[in-house]
């Protein structure tokens, strides 16, 4: 999401702290998420809740510290860090976007001079060990590695209201996926020109790596995980390997989009879609070898990205 820092004179005015790591446990769990048919996420424990934090903050009250080294009205970045700490402690609920608005509003209510903060978190995920039981192996209830995949991501803008902190914008996500089809997948038809030395693939080994956004039509949808409105990102995550696995697309443009439309589909409650993706699709060494076997070399640097985003209406214009 990008939001316009500037005031309404045009001037660029706002600070905060970034990379505020903290770590909570025996969260409250997440509870009650109906499942879809690409699938099984009903929920999670939350025995470990880790969150990567930014804050921002504007007001016009921060214009002397600026123009006069007056730092009268400042709240001091470290500050805001302990803020982000002790309120993770507070928060009751099971999800990133809930504790954003959490300690998003709690930040207004206290400091009269912030008129606005734009907070965001990146989940910091953990995986369960699995250990010996009766049973053969199960998974740890004490014993976490930390995991290298996706993480969820929030982030929200508050602003202050005659009657309090209103929401003002939403983003959801879901960051770091990396998903590897070893066959069917093509690139071919593009333009073929002087410059061209790339040729067209019927059948490659595809490598991608995304990150998917969205927004719901109803921003407080996104903070309300005890109804059926809620979109976790371990669900969208799972939709694209589905879509992955079903299609044989011709470019990676083609997958983003069809795993949009899933999306979109699947989620009534969401306005919008979005992804960056980056193509680090493997070189071909050797194709000689019995059957699909081939070996496979890194891409050379530069590589290839999308950007793309869609609504509703691209939706409805596949189903007329």
């Amino acid at each position: 999401m990008t939001r316009d820092s500037q005031s309404d004179e045009g001037r660029t005015m706002n600070y905060g702290k970034e990379k505020i790591r903290v770590y909570r446990t025996y969260a409250t769990p997440l509870e009650g998420i109906e499942t879809i048919p690409e699938s099984s996420f009903d929920g999670r424990p939350n025995t470990l809740f880790g969150m990567d934090v930014r804050v921002r903050v504007e007001g016009e009250a921060f214009l002397p510290s600026f123009s006069e080294g007056d730092n009268s009205m400042v709240v001091a970045t470290d500050s805001m860090k302990n803020f982000v700490h002790h309120h993770v402690g507070e928060y009751e609920g099971a999800t990133l976007e809930g504790f954003l608005e959490h300690v998003g509003t709690a930040l207004l209510e206290t400091y009269e001079q912030m008129e606005s903060v734009e907070i965001s978190a990146t989940e910091i995920p953990f995986e369960e060990r699995l250990v010996p039981d009766e049973d053969g192996f199960d998974e740890s209830e004490l014993v976490f590695g930390v995991a290298d995949g996706e993480s969820a991501y929030g982030e929200l803008v508050l602003d202050s209201g005659e009657d309090g902190p209103v929401l003002e914008d939403q983003r959801s996500g879901v960051t770091d996926i990396e998903l590897v089809k070893v066959k069917d997948n093509s690139f071919t038809g593009f333009v073929q020109d002087e410059y061209t030395t790339l040729p067209e693939r019927e059948n490659r080994t595809l490598y991608v790596a995304m990150d998917i956004f969205w927004s719901y039509a109803d921003a407080g949808a996104a903070l309300a995980p005890e109804s059926d409105q809620y979109v976790p990102a371990e669900q969208v995550r799972d939709i694209a390997q589905v879509v992955f696995d079903e299609l044989d697309v011709n470019s990676i443009q083609d997958l983003i989009y069809q795993v949009g439309l899933r999306v979109l589909e699947r989620f009534p409650q969401l306005e919008t879609v979005g992804f960056e993706a980056n193509n680090r699709t493997w070189i071909g060494v050797r194709d000689d070898l019995e059957g699909d076997a081939k070996v496979l070399r890194e891409p050379d640097v530069p590589t290839g990205f999308q950007q793309f985003s869609m609504d509703r209406d691209d939706l409805e214009a596949e189903t007329e």
